[in-house]
């Protein structure tokens, strides 16, 4: 059986990851423009956002409403060891691309573990079982499989298995 891992948002121990990787479009989620891959100009030195107390009132509703599912600490503290962007400006790129990989990732455990709620038939099951041990192995992750993963065959399994449960919801 696959080790689920945590799938709550741990801020403190993330690189404020979402802070850098994402894209803002000013308008009623964001009170600026923002392109992906820079980080957000409320960052502090220490990698917390400087409007964290006031977000809403600051114009960055869209910023209390995200939801990583904790892919931010697990690609911090799993796949980098604790290192950050801001400290290690070499791993920002592998770094923003582990952390597309693993939301992906959780994405798809949080699907399966929907799925899990169903009546499903046996060979369904089986088959949400085996994609689950996929998006969570045992030995956890590290930068070449999420790499690896992304050109895998997973997220195509995962794609084609969850409309044929549209029958059983």
């Amino acid at each position: 059986m696959a080790l689920i891992p945590d799938m709550t948002s741990d801020c403190a121990n993330c690189s404020a990851l979402c802070c850098i990787a994402l894209a803002f479009d000013a308008g009623e989620d964001f009170a600026i423009d923002k392109p992906a891959g820079l980080p957000c100009p409320n960052l502090n030195g220490k990698l917390g956002c400087s409007l964290y107390n006031h977000l809403e009132d600051a114009g960055f509703p869209g910023c209390v409403a995200y939801e990583c599912r904790g892919a931010g600490q697990r690609v911090t503290q799993e796949v980098f060891k604790g290192d950050t962007w801001a400290r290690t400006p070499d791993i920002t790129q592998p770094m923003l691309a582990a952390f597309a990989t693993m939301r992906q990732i959780h994405d798809g455990i949080e699907l399966l573990l929907v799925a899990e709620r169903l009546d499903l038939p046996d060979s369904y099951e089986a088959e949400r079982e085996a994609l689950l041990d996929l998006y969570a192995p045992d030995e956890g992750w590290t930068e070449e499989q999420l790499s690896a993963f992304a050109a895998s065959e997973a997220p195509a399994r995962l794609k084609d298995f969850l409309p044929r449960l549209r029958d059983f919801v």
